[in-house]
């Protein structure tokens, strides 16, 4: 598939680093460092603009070893872009860490994940079919 990009930042177009990697890396594109204090929140910009084709979406994912080192992640997560959105890539981040953390211009901060998607329609009806889990949710299918 091919999606149509400008790339108004001072880095290289996202891609994918192995031949089977599903998400590509946004960097941040910042004049000056950002700071997020604990518990703090911002929307970095990358400095991306895209097009998809209609029946296609692109997920903002956080990086696992962002989040799992650092406590930084993608709020809002996966963020949604629709393929009628033509603004900046922008990603949400959050400091859920105890640690003030800086990011720097060109830091990987989270990952793109392009995906096609279906569009539903309603069949409004009185009840539906029954299963074995019924209406037991929230680890109703147990812990093992």
């Amino acid at each position: 598939m091919t999606v149509k990009i400008i790339n108004r930042s001072q880095h290289a177009l996202p891609n994918y680093e192995t031949i089977a990697s599903a998400g590509m890396d946004l960097r941040a594109n910042l004049d000056e460092p950002v700071v997020l204090n604990p518990l703090e929140r911002a929307i970095v910009k990358t400095g991306l603009f895209i097009e998809l084709p209609i029946g296609h979406e692109a997920q903002v994912r956080p990086r696992s070893g962002l989040a799992a080192k650092k406590g930084i992640t993608v709020l809002n997560s996966p963020g949604t872009i629709d393929a009628d959105y033509r603004g900046e890539i922008g990603v949400i981040l959050v400091n859920l860490s105890n640690e003030a953390f800086t990011i720097e211009n060109g830091e990987r901060i989270a990952q793109l994940v392009i995906a096609k998607h279906e569009r539903a329609e309603w069949q409004e009806v009185q009840e539906l079919t029954e299963t074995s889990r019924g209406e037991g949710g929230f680890g109703s299918t147990g812990v093992k």
